[in-house]
């Protein structure tokens, strides 16, 4: 088992979290990036070189209000690894979700493990539903 790379994202102390299996390593091509829906949310799985280093944001770019940031030019820019969106080209930081062109807007980032060469991402547990 390898766990190579989780980013903190606020949580609810009263909802239960699990990890969700969303795909292999492999599946995800080198310096690329894949979109995942993890519940009703859209993530973007970006893997950065030919490892097993994969961060988890938002695939909802800010700034052209379309989700995209899965299909950015991925980098890095002065040692961080950047993702940049294809429609305006403005640049996140992978690890922490903030934008270094612009410091006073962020996207989320999601806890993210790798077990076995899988992609695991933590998410809401489903409420359970009422007994009929």
């Amino acid at each position: 088992m390898s766990e190579l790379h989780t980013s903190k994202a606020p949580r609810s102390e009263t909802t239960a979290q699990v990890w969700v299996d969303v795909c292999g390593v492999e599946d995800i091509i080198p310096n690329t990036g894949v979109c995942a829906l993890v519940g009703k949310r859209q993530i973007a799985l970006v893997r950065v070189g030919e490892g097993e280093e994969v961060y988890a944001i938002s695939n909802f770019d800010p700034f052209s209000k379309a989700f995209v940031l899965s299909r950015g030019i991925v980098g890095d820019k002065g040692g961080v690894p950047k993702i940049a969106s294809p429609i305006y080209k403005q640049n996140f930081d992978l690890r922490s979700g903030r934008c270094l062109d612009d410091p006073g807007v962020s996207i989320p980032v999601y806890p993210l493990r790798i077990r076995d060469g899988r992609v695991e991402i933590q998410a809401a547990a489903e409420p359970l539903a009422a007994a009929s």
